[in-house]
């Protein structure tokens, strides 16, 4: 199906963002852009992206953008303290998602919910953060990402990359930015992931917990093409990993206890 060009004119902050954005983005790695023509339509869109470093929308934004297109990316709230870049969020009207609880973020999934139906191209990290799986497989989604997709009728767009994290390691106890040698950075969309069967239907907690899962299952098997291996059967659990990790510390904690007492006693 042809799709038709579009082209959405930007304001000072838009202009001032892709002044910056586009040579530094080339001056960081070498782009490999595919699917931008999948954004090149008119109407809302969800676009649903792997985290792997916090250079991801740095090339997000970039994609989208040269599709013709202005993304409205859904980011945590405290960037809009940060002098000069909080104006820029705000002039470019990207969505600030609060994390401080109680509900909060419901705003968020409000103003993004809005976005769409208006017409404009959201993008949101249904992980929540950067990954912390230790080889940047997708970790388990949250809610809020199937919220938005059931919001409307609109298309929801997978997107990954690989290579960000080569260049800035978000995690990594030293050296996380790593420019040279000069990496590549993958950015690809994908067809639009269908979500029919939910169309039209309630919005109870199991579509909610089976269109999440659908989404990053979507994303994860997007990447595992891109990287050339083997996906995990499982989606990655933070809290799960840090129960196992603080259980297994204990145990080794006790085991060390339990051998200083019987060397005391030799």
């Amino acid at each position: 199906m042809a799709r038709s060009h579009v082209h959405e004119p930007g304001n000072f902050w838009i202009r001032v963002c892709e002044l910056l954005f586009y040579p530094a983005s080339r001056l960081l790695a070498r782009r490999r852009f595919t699917g931008i023509d999948r954004l090149a339509i008119p109407g809302g869109q969800l676009i649903v992206a792997n985290h792997i470093s916090h250079l991801d929308p740095l090339y997000d934004a970039v994609f989208v953008r040269k599709s013709g297109r202005i993304p409205h990316i859904m980011a945590k709230s405290s960037l809009w303290k940060i002098p000069v870049v909080g104006r820029a969020l705000a002039g470019t009207d990207q969505i600030p998602v609060d994390r401080s609880g109680s509900g909060a973020g419901q705003a968020s999934v409000d103003a993004a919910t809005q976005a769409l139906l208006d017409g404009k191209v959201v993008l949101i990290y249904p992980e929540g953060s950067v990954t912390k799986e230790p080889d940047f497989w997708p970790m388990k989604p949250k809610p809020g990402v199937a919220a938005l997709a059931l919001a409307g009728d609109f298309p929801v767009v997978p997107v990954v990359h690989w290579g960000t994290q080569q260049i800035y390691d978000s995690y990594a106890p030293k050296r996380k930015f790593k420019p040279l040698p000069r990496k590549d950075v993958q950015v690809i969309a994908g067809p639009p992931i269908d979500l029919s069967p939910w169309r039209g239907k309630p919005v109870d907690a199991r579509a909610i917990r089976d269109v999440s899962f659908l989404i990053m299952g979507t994303i994860r098997d997007m990447l595992a093409e891109v990287r050339g291996e083997l996906p995990p059967n499982e989606l990655f659990d933070p809290k799960k990993a840090a129960r196992k990790s603080a259980t297994g510390k204990s145990s080794a904690t006790g085991d060390s206890s339990a051998a200083g007492d019987g060397s005391t006693g030799r």
